[in-house]
């Protein structure tokens, strides 16, 4: 019996020191979550800088030596793609999050909804008119691909009306994305010999191949639409509550939701036109940050969602660089780790269903 009570008594001790451990983190769950999502974003920064065919003592020579012939590989060709990935993979994050909440639906994102597919069908139109006259800067790219983006929302939105099916919202939303692939490809064939092999790079997506003047671009783009987007927070978290709630509280409804869309559309346009289409950060990223901070309000969602996809970004393109003697496509990695969390949602959105 004294044996038995030593080891429920240890036991029950272990049990308590754990539940006492669980109370402290919910309690501090934000302080804590955000301070791991930065200390992730610094070190995969690091890595990928230090990580490559270049030796440490170059790495670091390249880095403070201004004279150092490794510095134009580490300043213009790795720190950019450092800050092009926290930037895009912030703004891709951040685009699906706000779709979730206009289509009240966890599984909705610039990739599966076919409005990424839009925005490159739209920049490759522009290339094969303009490229070889000397056109396609960033801002033609970014105004072709928002105008691509557009087109496939309104074509999504004119869907969700009649379909109300998750799965049968998702379907058409992919079948828009092949349609466009289809379409992007067959045009492809009428771009300037001397842009095909770039274009075609881009249609795989990546943060290789951008420069300083981009980034500037980039960041006057997406930094205030991210402010934007933390100022509607309070009507979001109303809307989340319902139409009619949000009403009541003042929020109107038609701006509000064209608000959603027109910074969502900005937000993913933005990372087609410089990255190209990169596949279920949009989807994954919110999902992993509500779990992660446990609650879905948009005061916490919003920047969560910003640090999550950048830091989701810059460790898939890290992989992306490395895994191979070739450099992959970042969406070949995304899809890896990505896709078994959207089948996660569409599973347990479908029990919640039959319940």
């Amino acid at each position: 019996m004294k044996g038995g009570e030593r080891k429920t008594g240890f036991f029950g001790r272990i049990g308590a020191v754990l539940s006492a451990l669980r109370r402290f983190l919910d309690r501090r769950r934000l302080p804590i979550g955000f301070a791991a999502l930065g200390i992730l974003l610094i070190a995969f920064a690091i890595l990928s800088l230090a990580v490559g065919k270049l030796p440490m003592h170059r790495v670091l020579d390249g880095l403070f030596n201004v004279n150092s012939p490794d510095r134009d590989i580490m300043i213009n060709v790795r720190l950019v793609r450092i800050v092009s990935a926290i930037l895009l993979g912030g703004a891709l994050a951040l685009s699906g999050f706000l779709l979730q909440t206009f289509f009240a639906n966890p599984i909705a994102g610039p990739f599966i909804l076919g409005i990424s597919s839009g925005a490159k069908l739209m920049i490759t139109i522009t290339a094969a008119l303009f490229f070889s006259r000397g056109g396609g800067n960033s801002i033609v790219q970014i105004v072709a691909s928002f105008l691509g983006a557009m087109l496939s929302i309104g074509f999504v939105l004119a869907i969700s009306n009649k379909v109300k099916r998750v799965s049968m919202l998702v379907i058409c939303g992919v079948m828009i994305g092949y349609i466009c692939s289809a379409v992007t490809e067959f045009l492809l064939q009428f771009i300037d010999e001397s842009n095909i092999i770039k274009q075609h790079h881009w249609t795989q997506g990546g943060f290789g191949g951008i420069w300083w003047n981009q980034v500037i671009v980039i960041a006057a783009v997406v930094i205030p639409a991210l402010v934007l987007t933390f100022l509607l927070s309070k009507p979001m978290g109303a809307y989340q509550l319902g139409e009619t709630y949000a009403q009541n509280m003042g929020v109107n409804i038609r701006l509000f939701r064209i608000a959603l869309i027109l910074l969502s559309g900005i937000l993913s346009a933005c990372v087609t036109a410089f990255a190209g289409p990169i596949s279920f950060v949009g989807v994954a990223v919110p999902h992993l940050m509500r779990r992660l901070f446990r609650t879905a309000k948009p005061i916490v969602m919003i920047p969560a969602c910003a640090l999550g996809g950048a830091v989701f970004c810059l460790a898939c393109d890290l992989i992306a660089r490395t895994a191979l003697t070739t450099e992959l496509s970042i969406s070949s990695v995304t899809a890896i780790f990505g896709a078994p969390i959207v089948i996660l949602v569409m599973i347990r959105r479908k029990k919640e269903d039959e319940r």
